[in-house]
């Protein structure tokens, strides 16, 4: 028979898990001495965390992490709150890399990670309540639009809260958002370079800032190449598949002449190359398409899909470790003194080219 784990030995001799004292006994310390190295005190000799952390790892001691929470009044949990119907969350890539980011950093911390969708009122409803009871230190809200009244909520609740995608260039959160104005330059100016010159582009609803700002890049791509702007060959969508699909037949409608696309979203993209194919276009050979994200879709759709890579992941962590350092930081009220300008992060897209340009 092999002989039983030291944690396991530990805890069988009486039948209880190690206490802070035994763990204290066995490194030859003081009780507050093993707090200090369990909280990650600095103010602990480096010979004496090792001596606690080895005495910890031989006993199998698991600190009472819903004791120290309570104790210092947090509940050592983050919210991440998406206002989208599940459905939607389910469908797009996006919203899965950003939950893997966000993960990833608070594996990192020991924070427990809540995610929690908040579609409608009512769910906005029960939402506030449930963080009205501390039942989570912060919250990060992805894919926020411009006139949701959550962020606001939770402002008045005193969350510390983060945003994924600014609502508007004043910003007044905390905010991690991609160069999305950039990003769709770069994607309209590799098409000109490329000899295209009727480029449509398909839209995600323009209330979304990062949609906006996408369009925006694309009239200045163009306006930098003396093209002048042509709103027929604009089509407003709503980041899904069948949107690109309907913006597509659209575009081709009325502008059965263009000879590129460039769709705000890989998801977006997918819809409009059905689209394409159903009326007889090679891609890219007739038509050019461009979509945004650089999702698994771009990769695996034939052929594979030009995109502007997001770092969504980086994306992220980024809010996670934003929002630990507002809960780190967040000082006491003082209603005379001016709110601290709020801390926005702005990363870099990519162009990513491939066979569908």
């Amino acid at each position: 028979m092999l002989p039983a784990p030291k944690a396991l030995q530990a805890r069988g001799r009486g039948g209880k898990l190690p206490t802070l004292e035994e763990v204290a006994a066995r490194a030859g310390v003081g009780r507050g001495t093993v707090s200090r190295v369990i909280n990650g005190s600095p103010r602990v000799s480096e010979r004496t965390r090792a001596a606690v952390e080895a005495a910890v790892a031989e006993l199998g001691y698991v600190p009472n992490r819903a004791a120290r929470a309570l104790a210092a009044n947090r509940a050592d949990a983050i919210a991440l709150v998406v206002p989208e119907p599940e459905a939607r969350f389910f469908a797009e890539p996006y919203f899965s890399d950003i939950v893997s980011g966000v993960g990833e950093a608070l594996a990192e911390t020991g924070m427990q990670l809540l995610l929690t969708f908040a579609g409608g009122a009512r769910e906005r409803r029960r939402l506030a309540q449930y963080l009205a009871a501390h039942r989570a230190d912060g919250a990060l809200l992805v894919s926020v639009h411009a006139d949701d009244p959550l962020p606001e909520l939770l402002t008045q609740l005193g969350i510390p809260t983060v945003i994924s995608g600014r609502r508007s260039a004043a910003e007044p959160l905390p905010a991690v958002d991609s160069d999305n104005a950039e990003g769709a330059r770069t994607a309209v100016a590799h098409l000109l370079a490329r000899g295209r010159r009727t480029i449509a582009t398909i839209t995600g609803r323009l209330e979304v800032y990062g949609a906006a700002c996408r369009l925006d890049g694309y009239r200045r791509a163009l306006t930098d190449a003396g093209q002048t702007l042509d709103g027929g060959l604009t089509a407003v969508a709503d980041f899904t598949e069948d949107g690109g699909r309907r913006a597509m037949r659209e575009l081709l409608a009325r502008r059965p002449d263009l000879d590129a696309v460039f769709a705000a979203s890989d998801v977006m993209a997918a819809g409009a190359r059905q689209t394409l194919r159903a009326a007889g276009r090679r891609i890219p050979d007739d038509v050019a398409l461009i979509g945004f994200d650089d999702s698994a879709i771009a990769r695996h759709m034939d052929p594979p899909l030009t995109s502007v890579r997001q770092p969504i992941e980086e994306m992220g962590r980024a809010m996670a470790r934003l929002v630990l350092m507002e809960i780190a930081t967040r000082p006491a009220p003082a209603p005379a003194l001016a709110p601290a300008p709020p801390h926005q992060i702005l990363l870099p897209t990519q162009l990513i080219i491939r066979a569908s340009s």
